[in-house]
């Protein structure tokens, strides 16, 4: 496994990170427990050293913390996220931070993540929505740096809202964060105009999510793919997507010249081609998934020709639409 700078923060990360919404069940169905097991402690030996989980999603933070906790050996970096205290996705233009994260609410929150997990500390806490209206204004600045003095937390990061990656623009030009965490893969190319270098200019880390459009790039949506009630891919593959998925897929293999099963390893590599990135955290619900994701940390990036080809099919849309 492959390592990478988090930004100024001195610390090396994994280039493969581990997901960890998945195997929480919080919006995924089809999890085990037994195999989540199983596919973290792998993914450790593999090499990975950063996993991403939040206090949103259901049992993971303390599945996550008992095998950190039984790597104790092992140097694992774990980052987790502080819901909106009005659980709201995302925030929404002209609100008060005060109404998403106040410092009672931060704090509330992290000590239920460390009392759930077992740990003692998180090497990451993340806003797990952000506005950039909110630079310079509310007490959730002064709490984070508390946090940090305490020994709590060693990073502030924010998990930039989906498909908005310009909201972070004046955060990150503030200096006051560390990391960013954001949607990038080959159809959402948006963070490569202006987030992504600005996060390398101003030292940020940069965690990508979504970096297999949620199952859409590894070639198994077809239009014929449906999920069961209560997935939040049923919601995510609604309507016509699966089928417009399955042409965009299929003509990028057509435009590559490669076989329909390297799409997977095609777009972690063309994330992981991204300079600015640190990481990128696939959900691994199986050791099978955790095989897959970590090969593709090789040093094999792709071509500027190939990256040329795949610059042609960015392709904008809505959540929903």
């Amino acid at each position: 496994m492959r390592n990478r700078q988090l930004g100024r923060s001195g610390i090396q990360v994994s280039e493969i990170g581990y997901g960890a919404w998945g195997i929480g069940e919080s919006g995924w169905i089809g999890a085990t427990e037994d195999e989540s097991l199983r596919a973290l402690h792998h993914a450790i030996d593999q090499g990975v050293n950063f996993i991403d989980t939040a206090r949103g999603y259901g049992e993971s933070e303390r599945i996550v913390g008992r095998v950190v906790r039984e790597r104790a050996a092992d140097q694992v970096y774990v980052a987790t996220k502080v819901p909106p205290k009005n659980r709201v996705w995302p925030a929404p233009d002209g609100l008060d931070p005060a109404e998403a994260f106040p410092g009672a609410h931060i704090r509330e929150s992290l000590e239920t993540s460390l009392r759930v997990s077992g740990l003692d500390h998180f090497d990451v806490l993340q806003f797990h929505v952000w506005s950039d209206e909110w630079v310079g204004r509310g007490d959730w600045l002064e709490t984070v740096a508390e946090l940090k003095q305490q020994g709590k937390i060693r990073l502030f990061g924010v998990s930039v809202n989906d498909h908005q990656p310009d909201n972070a623009l004046a955060l990150v030009r503030s200096g006051v964060v560390d990391t960013v965490q954001v949607i990038y893969n080959i159809f959402d190319q948006a963070p490569a105009d202006t987030l992504l270098p600005a996060c390398q200019e101003h030292g940020v880390g940069v965690i990508v999510r979504v970096a297999l459009d949620e199952g859409g790039l590894t070639g198994r949506i077809t239009a014929g793919t449906t999920f069961p009630d209560g997935d939040f891919r049923s919601r995510y593959f609604r309507g016509d997507r699966p089928a417009e998925v399955e042409r965009h897929v299929d003509a990028i293999v057509d435009d590559l010249g490669i076989a329909p099963d390297e799409i997977a390893e095609t777009a972690l590599r063309y994330v992981l081609s991204a300079p600015a990135v640190s990481t990128v955290i696939p959900g691994m619900r199986t050791v099978r998934n955790v095989e897959r994701n970590t090969a593709v940390s090789d040093g094999r990036p792709l071509t500027a020709g190939q990256l040329a080809v795949l610059a042609k099919h960015r392709w904008q849309r809505s959540f929903y639409a």
